[in-house]
């Protein structure tokens, strides 16, 4: 080395001096040019590429190395298998570890966190096995930055569990005073742990590891004794750390625990760390405090893609659908990356709204970059195209997906029940049997669905005596809704009460609203009346139920009960809900209150309905004047009826859009016996199909006829 210039001495004798890759380039050129390389300078330059991760110019140095000097020295087989798996080149890097073992080269523990690494990212036991046998063989099984890599490779394969063996063979090869600690073999529950308890010094690397193992795999109390512990160690928690507790409280739904984890945050510099500020994002908005999750983002000084999708799904996971979509408008405005997560997270929030416009934008850019084959975003499109109405498209996605999951299956079946195909549903129910898939909790909510929208009851009662008996899934609140439903769509008004009665847990008063619903549509004014004192006795505070009963005793034409009800109601401050339907054209969505007069276009809209009304009377069309509530003349019935929401919405759509358009219409309550009928009669008058989705289902009106089939 002495033949070299004083500055390339000086050069190769501390070559971190080099900061990037055309220092390091020059550095080597000048080697060649005073023809001063040798193997051992090779080597130098050789360990510079790997640290600034030149790949290509690692590999080729190093096979250059190897040809002009077989016995290529440690160094540069460290270096190349460090820039391999840096590269992510895993089988690449465990391919030259095997040659240099061959070329009796010894290992130690500056190479093993590289080999670990890639035999992790490969998932193969046997080789990490094998590896770490070779760690313990060597003597660097005490090295902190192997000890980490080792943690992180149990953790990896199987969480704090360890192994699939229930005895990892490698351990018995450690020296007598380890396998004294670790008894024959390492238990497969505790592994991540035993490689810590064995490191002599320790890390936050190594603490977080075992900590987050824990967390992500539910071990809660031990996640944060480890925490604890740490702190004893005079070793700070980081942002890392962090980040791993805070879920602990969001699955605990502790929202004081995480505030004072916030509270660290804030006093000790972590609040723009944007790792630590999603995941207080996370925590508020499962703890259901999105006011305090949006608080989080508003503050941060700078957001990343992560902390958007988090603020995104923090709103739509609480039924804030609209401010979701606010915020991922927003997000695009900042030309923020759009990632996986932000389509699985916004198109649900397009599903509740019945967004289709928007659903279908989403559909253009998913399939535009690539993420169509993204299950858990195929499983929102079905979703969403099936809460939509456009069940169609949502088979033809379905059909169109390599693989199915629960949430695809699920949301298929439900969509098919809400639009008025039971035998659908229910087909798909057993296809999806067939192919392997257990139906679970959800699935059988879907088909219980499906039968009582089509009046199917053995076919219902099958599946929920087959929900214990065959898959040993007991009933909960939703099924036994559904079968209430059933039973009392179908006019089995005792048998529904029965079921209810002999119920394992105690029923709610939503349930008995169910069948309270019933009586209305039946007219069973005497079994509504024992309905509604079981529901006052478990849910004095039922005002829906009351609104209920006071509308039976009107449609009875029992005037003073229902006045005397009515009084009970506005003695507990309750405001009954308008009925309000939505209609979007042109991308823009208005809104109708029954009986408001306020719309500007109110005008064409009432000569509209007026026209429609005169030739559906020819048609043979009667308003059913029992549906209006109210102690008024006929004409006032007449009249009020004309004003449902709904059928404001239908005018201005007519009038709004070309001849043959469909209409769709969303409604907040259920729709009524003489709207159901009139609407029938308009899709035929003006030759297009109504599409109206009421709180329960959608019904598509075509030609006369609705896709309820008249039963609903």
């Amino acid at each position: 080395m002495s033949s070299l210039p004083r500055r390339l001495n000086a050069l190769l004798r501390s070559p971190t001096a080099v900061r990037n890759g055309s220092g390091a380039k020059q550095l080597h050129g000048q080697l060649v040019k005073h023809k001063g390389v040798l193997s051992v300078h090779t080597a130098t330059i050789l360990s510079l590429y790997a640290s600034l991760n030149l790949l290509n110019d690692s590999v080729l140095l190093f096979e250059v190395l190897r040809r002009s000097y077989p016995s290529a020295t440690a160094l540069a087989w460290k270096s190349v298998i460090r820039c391999c798996a840096s590269a992510g080149l895993s089988e690449v890097a465990i391919g030259y570890f095997s040659q240099m073992l061959a070329s009796g080269k010894r290992p130690d523990q500056k190479v093993f966190p590289s080999v670990l690494k890639s035999c992790t990212l490969l998932r193969d036991e046997k080789l990490c096995e094998a590896i770490h046998g070779c760690v313990v063989k060597v003597g660097s099984e005490e090295d902190l930055y192997t000890g980490n890599a080792l943690m992180n490779m149990y953790a990896k394969f199987h969480g704090m569990a360890g192994f699939e063996n229930d005895e990892i063979e490698v351990f018995d090869e450690m020296h007598e005073s380890n396998r004294t600690y670790f008894g024959r073999g390492c238990s497969r529950k505790d592994s991540v742990r035993k490689v810590f308890d064995l490191m002599p010094t320790r890390d936050v690397v190594s603490w977080n590891t075992v900590i987050a193992g824990n967390a992500q795999n539910g071990l809660y109390e031990e996640a944060m004794m480890m925490v604890r512990k740490m702190a004893e160690t005079n070793l700070p928690p980081d942002s890392y750390t962090l980040s791993s507790i805070l879920p602990i409280f969001a699955e605990y739904v502790d929202v004081n625990k995480g505030k004072e984890i916030h509270g660290y945050t804030i006093r000790h510099g972590f609040q723009s760390d944007v790792f630590i500020a999603s995941s207080l994002i996370d925590m508020y908005a499962k703890c259901s405090r999105v006011e305090d999750s949006i608080h989080v983002f508003r503050l941060m000084p700078h957001r990343d893609s992560i902390s958007w999708n988090s603020t995104i799904a923090a709103c739509v996971q609480n039924a804030m659908f609209d401010e979701g979509l606010k915020y991922f408008r927003f997000m695009i405005k900042h030309r923020m990356k759009l990632m996986p997560v932000t389509f699985s997270s916004i198109i649900p929030a397009c599903a509740h709204l019945t967004a289709l416009q928007l659903g279908k934008q989403l559909h253009g850019y998913i399939t535009r970059a690539g993420f169509i084959n993204n299950i858990f975003i195929a499983s929102s499109l079905v979703d969403m195209y099936a809460k939509c109405g456009k069940v169609e498209m949502a088979r033809h996605l379905l059909n169109g997906m390599g693989q199915h999951d629960m949430v695809s299956w699920t949301a298929m079946i439900m969509g098919y029940a809400l639009n008025g195909h039971a035998l659908e549903a229910i087909s798909l129910f057993k296809k999806m049997e067939m192919d392997g898939v257990r139906p679970n909790y959800v699935s059988f909510i879907a088909v219980l669905t499906a039968c009582s929208h089509a009046g199917l009851v053995t076919e219902a009662q099958e599946y929920f005596d087959g929900m214990s008996k065959d898959y040993g899934i007991s009933p909960g609140l939703e099924h036994y809704a559904a079968m209430a439903d059933l039973l009392g769509r179908a006019g089995k008004l005792q048998e529904a009460y029965e079921l209810i009665s002999r119920m394992e847990f105690e029923p709610p008063g939503s349930l008995w609203s169910t069948l309270l619903a019933a009586c209305r549509v039946h007219r069973n004014v005497e079994l509504a009346e024992n309905v509604i004192d079981r529901i006052t006795r478990v849910d004095p505070d039922n005002i829906g139920a009351l609104v209920i009963m006071s509308n039976i005793y009107s449609a009875a034409k029992r005037y003073e009960d229902a006045a005397r009800v009515r009084i009970m109601i506005k003695q507990k401050g309750f405001r009954k809900t308008p009925a309000c339907s939505w209609i979007e054209v042109k991308n823009k969505v208005h809104a109708f209150i029954a009986g408001d007069e306020s719309h500007p276009f109110y005008g064409k809209i009432k000569e509209v309905l007026q026209a429609l009304l005169d030739q559906m009377e020819r048609e043979g069309y009667a308003p059913d004047l029992s549906e209006v509530l109210h102690d008024m003349g006929d004409d006032e019935k007449r009249q009020s009826l004309q004003n449902h929401s709904e059928r404001l919405a239908i005018a201005f759509g007519i009038i709004s859009t070309p001849p043959g358009t469909a209409i769709r219409i969303i409604k907040n309550i259920r729709m009524c016996l003489d709207c159901h009928k009139a609407i029938k009669i308009m899709s035929k008058i003006v030759g297009r199909e109504i599409t109206v989705r009421d709180n329960s289902r959608f019904h598509h009106f075509k030609d006369g006829e609705c896709s309820c089939g008249d039963y609903w």
